[in-house]
């Protein structure tokens, strides 16, 4: 069993994402849509385009991913994902759309929990050092910290 993945978000990030995410797996193509939900459209349109894409997949199963809890792509989500064999989560990014690709092929339930794991394990600090890799020195003060 393979499940489809649809990224519903603010416009560019969907269809930027969906780009990402084909450059590492470019044989899940037919597995994998966005909708861009575009300024100024209507709750109705991104609906209506949403419903399109979701009717375009051709799993039994479909996890939708959406940026930002309570904006509008995530409530055309929510609209879309009622009644209907799928699973919504929001705060996508592209680690957990990694991830998600990566388990499509797992049951959905499972899927949902590998996407989130692997959205928050994607998310960590890095540069922990100073500028140039240089001490703090005790009297140095945050707003000197940049480079010369």
């Amino acid at each position: 069993m393979t499940n489809a993945i649809l990224i519903i978000a603010h416009s560019p990030l969907a269809s930027a994402l969906r780009q990402c995410v084909l450059h590492v797996f470019p044989d899940a193509e037919p597995a994998v849509l966005a909708v861009d939900v575009r300024s100024g459209q209507s709750f109705d349109q991104s609906l209506a385009a949403a419903r399109q894409a979701l009717s375009q997949l051709h799993e039994p199963n479909t996890l939708v991913l959406t940026d930002v809890f309570g904006a509008t792509p995530c409530n055309v989500a929510q609209k879309l994902v009622d009644g209907v064999a799928a699973r919504l989560v929001a705060g996508v990014n592209l680690p957990m759309l990694l991830r998600a690709v990566t388990y499509r092929r797992e049951p959905l339930e499972v899927l949902v929990a590998r996407a989130m794991a692997g959205g928050t394990q994607g998310v960590m600090q890095v540069a922990t050092a100073a500028p140039q890799n240089q001490a703090k020195k005790k009297n140095d003060q945050d707003h000197h910290d940049h480079q010369q």
